[in-house]
């Protein structure tokens, strides 16, 4: 196993931070490694305090009287200068519960109540998601979207689009457009799935 010998933190921004690694591999050979992270200093990284707290949340949820249409976003994303579908999503504040995060999120976004489904820890604990990159992490919170959207309550810094799509949509999405795997994945259990959330059942 590799070694970790020092690690400096190299910025220092409100959102995400790059930490600088010096290593020594399994090989013995030196490392340079580069890390982005959403902790605020060298001792709060995961690979100080070896736990896996979510830095966000990521919401699955469907919306209508018969539950077959998935609620989208297309957002503008900076780091590839132009618009991409994913689902609502967020960080989750200091001493907050994720499933509090999300519904807070999926108001803050999409104007919707987001009524959350109880699942088995395995669909729902955090996950990384870029583990070449970042340490970050993001929990799951599946669940039935209801009320009126709305752009209300989003930052001015957000470039969000609400999307209501239904089988035919996502099918399009996934064909034509950009779209984050994390919301790729879901969306094709979403086409296959005679029963929405069936998958949960199976752990």
């Amino acid at each position: 196993m590799g070694k970790i010998n020092s690690v400096k933190k190299l910025t220092d921004n409100k959102f995400v931070n790059l930490y600088g690694v010096d290593a020594t591999s399994v090989h013995d050979t030196p490392v340079s490694y580069f890390v982005a992270s959403r902790a605020k200093c060298v001792e709060d990284l995961k690979l100080s305090t070896g736990e896996n707290h979510p830095d966000g949340v990521i919401i699955y949820s469907v919306y209508g009287e018969k539950r077959d249409k998935v609620v989208l976003i297309r957002q503008y994303r900076y780091t590839i200068g132009g618009y991409i579908y994913e689902f609502p999503a967020g960080l989750v504040e200091p001493g907050e519960d994720f499933h509090e995060g999300a519904v807070r999120e999926m108001f803050e976004e999409t104007g919707l109540k987001l009524e959350p489904i109880k699942v088995a820890e395995a669909f729902e604990k955090p996950y990384f998601t870029t583990i070449g990159m970042t340490d970050e992490s993001c929990a799951t919170v599946y669940g039935y979207a209801s009320g009126e959207v709305s752009k209300a309550a989003q930052e001015d810094s957000e470039e969000i689009e609400i999307v209501i799509a239904d089988r035919d949509e996502v099918r399009r999405i996934l064909k034509e457009e950009r779209v984050a795997i994390m919301c790729a994945y879901m969306l094709m259990h979403f086409l296959e799935d005679e029963e929405v959330f069936g998958f949960l059942g199976e752990i």
